[in-house]
Order: structure tokens, then sequence, then C-alpha cells
């Protein structure tokens, strides 16, 4: 007795499919010979151009879905070696949207009733969820593109800071770049140390030479001034052709006692620099070399940013600025002369002698002038030297208050000299 005699087949296919009746997917269920037996609402709504399905053979409706030859092979294939077969993507056009589904289908076995053998599957509208997946892939590319595009502005701006560093003192470079607020735009008084210096006769120099010539020689001639005053610790205010600016006290100072000599160090070292560059300049065609002539004058000065709103230029103005540039431009050949109140600061250190009395234009009253001697100063100008020691007493000479953490490391020296002398007659 088989059991299938007392069913009805279509009834049992029913009761089979039922689940998938009112299934969310396109379901479907064909015989083993492929042809179609059942299909559900869904499947008429997902694709109705394709009407009664009845007993048509299932590659043959995908081949009227216009699915690729090489899916429908597959298809067949799969179920054919492997009783089960998932196509993930497929493209099917309806009307004028292109909607993108799964096909999963098996091979369905039943010992008691044969009707029940053959192939059920399902198409699952993919669409959306495509659609996020776009969405998706969109956004992190646009994130990838963006982060290139961030990390090629970065690169341009590293390139742009790097050049700015070129045109800029490091005081003053330092100052924005490193600034963790605004920078200020707040203009100070300072007490300030100023310094001048050109080229003599290079009017004439700059008619006589050829522009790659000149070129390469104000350039050298600049960067070895400009080696020299950063590693002096000076501000570098600008270039004028063949002069140069520099100020000591702005935006940092150490004093305006050691300001002062910090910028006379450097004009000793700018002189003997150019002594040395002599040889290399006549080589490359300069007959007569090169000689330098400057000025320094101390006082006070307004300093800070001055200009438009679209260029700015970091500067100091001020008497004593007018004052270094008239005392640069009378000063001799390869001397350095230097105003009273610059004198008066590094008097005890630097060998100085009376140059003039002057009064120049634009001031009321005569100045006094002085030229640095001693161009071998090398750095001892930096040595702390403001104290005396008078026996058991000491006296600290502090000329503002910026030199207080100066005269500090002096009483922490002298406290050591004093505890080694003690050493000294204790063990005697």
């Amino acid at each position: 007795m088989v059991l299938e005699e007392f069913f009805n087949s279509n009834k049992v296919i029913d009761l089979s499919f039922f689940n998938f009746q009112n299934a969310i997917t396109a379901a479907y269920f064909a015989d083993a010979e492929y042809n179609v037996i059942r299909t559900n609402q869904n499947f008429k709504q997902f694709f109705p151009a394709l009407g009664n399905l009845q007993g048509v053979y299932f590659p043959d409706i995908l081949k009227a879905l216009e699915v690729e030859q090489n899916y429908i092979d597959e298809f067949v294939k799969k179920l054919e070696t492997d009783g089960r077969v998932l196509i993930p993507r497929l493209e099917i056009e309806q009307g004028e949207e292109v909607k993108v589904f799964s096909l999963l289908s098996t091979k369905t076995e039943s010992p008691d009733f044969s009707f029940l053998q053959g192939i059920q599957g399902q198409f699952v509208d993919r669409t959306n969820e495509d659609k996020l997946r776009q969405e998706k892939e969109k956004l992190v590319k646009d994130q990838l593109k963006n982060q290139e595009i961030i990390r090629q502005k970065s690169d341009r701006l590293e390139e742009i800071s790097k050049r700015l560093a070129s045109y800029l003192s490091p005081q003053v470079y330092d100052s924005i770049f490193q600034s963790n607020g605004e920078v200020s735009k707040k203009h100070q008084r300072k007490n300030l140390t100023v310094f001048f210096s050109d080229i003599v006769r290079f009017t004439e120099l700059s008619d006589r030479l050829e522009p790659e010539l000149l070129a390469k020689l104000v350039n050298n001639y600049l960067s070895e001034m400009t080696n020299i005053a950063i590693e002096c610790g000076g501000t570098i205010d600008k270039f004028i052709g063949d002069a140069v600016m520099v100020f000591f006290g702005d935006p940092k100072t150490l004093g305006e006692r050691q300001d002062a000599l910090a910028c006379v160090e450097m004009a000793t070292k700018m002189q003997k620099r150019i002594e040395d560059l002599q040889t290399y300049w006549k080589k490359i065609g300069i007959k007569d070399g090169m000689q330098v002539r400057m000025g320094i004058s101390t006082g006070y000065c307004t300093v800070g940013d001055f200009g438009s709103q679209q260029r700015l230029d970091y500067t100091a103005f001020g008497s004593p600025v007018n004052l270094a540039a008239r005392l640069e431009a009378m000063a001799p050949a390869t001397k350095i002369i230097i105003s009273e109140q610059t004198y008066d600061l590094i008097a005890d250190q630097v060998k100085c002698e009376p140059y003039k009395e002057i009064t120049p234009k634009g001031f009321s009253r005569p100045v006094s002038t002085f030229c640095v001697s001693d161009h071998n100063l090398k750095s001892r100008v930096r040595e702390q030297g403001q104290f005396q020691k008078l026996g058991s007493r000491v006296s600290i000479d502090i000329f503002d208050t910026s030199d207080i953490r100066a005269a500090i490391a002096e009483l922490k020296e002298i406290e050591r000299e004093f505890e080694n002398l003690l050493d000294g007659k204790n063990s005697e």
C-alpha cells in the first residue's frame, strides 16, 4: 500500500507550500524537471510582467527576466551537483527601475510523497539593502577622498610653513605657529638694542656685477649674517637690499644689559666672518672684496605688528631705531659704532673708544658715540658678570626686572664659591 494514494496531491502541495504564501519573498515550487507548480502572491507582485507561470520551465523564467546566461547555467549546475544554489546578486529591470535580488533554491525530497520531490526557492528583494550598501561604500570612498584631501592640505600647509620659516625670524615664527591662542595684536614699549648694517659702496658694486653673480654674493652674505644673528638670539627685522636690521629684547629678552652684550657680540662675529669670506668673494669675482659698516643703539621702542589687513610686518619704531640707522650710515668701513646708552651697558666688558659727538637728523640734542675696538669679543659677553665680591660682602647690579633670574643664578654661584672657600679653611 502506497501512502500517497490516499491523499490529493494538489492539497498536499498546497499544505507544503502554505508557509510561503504569505512570505515577504517571491517563492516558487517546481517539479524535478524544473517546471513551476506553485508561486506565491509576492512572486506575481515582484514580477507582474511574467503572467501565469504554471508549468513554465524555471530557467526560461530566469531568461525572461533577462538574467545573464552564465547565472542560469550556474543555477542548473549547482542544483544538479550540490542540491542547492545561492546567487547573491541579480539585477533585474522592472519598468524604469533596476531592482536587486538574491536567489536561493534547493532540491526537496520526501520518502512518502513523490510529487513533493522537486525544487523549492525564493527571490529576496535586496534593493534597499543594496542602496544602503552603495551609500555606505560612497561614504567610505568620500571619507577616503576627504582624508586624501586633508593629507594634501596638511602637506601643503607644512610646505607653506617651511617656506614662511625662511621669511620670518625664528622668534616671530615660533610666536605665530606655536601659540596656543590667538596671536596678540598688542603693541608694547620695550627697551631694545637695535642693529643696522650695510655694505660699503654697494650701489656701485651692484652696477658692475652681472645679476647672477650679484644674487650669489648677496645671498651668501645675508645667509652668513642670518646664521650669526640667530645664533646670538637676535630677532631679524628685515633685509633692505644689502642692509640688515636686527633687534634684541623682543619677543624674548635676557635683560637690557645681556641684550646689548649679545647684539655687540653678534656685530663682532659678523665682522670676523666677513673677514673670513674675503678670499671666497675675491675668488668668485669680487676683486676688492666687501666691507660692511654697522650701527647699534639702545632705548625704548614700540614693537609689534604694523601694516594693513592684507599684510603685516613685525617691527620696531622709535628714536633708537632711527639712531642706529644714522650711526650705521656714518660708520667707517669695517667699524661698529654704538650709542652712549649701549656703551653704558657694555663698557665694563667690551673695549670701546670715543668716536664723535653728533646731532643726527631728527634729533635735537648732540649724541655721544663710541667705536667698538675689541673685535675678539668671542662669546664671553654672555658670561654673567654683574656681581662684585668685597670681602664677605656681595654687590649685585640688576638693570631691570628681567635680570632677576640671572641674579639668582649668580647668587647660587657665589654660594658655591663661599662653600668651597669654607671647605678649604676647614681642611686647613
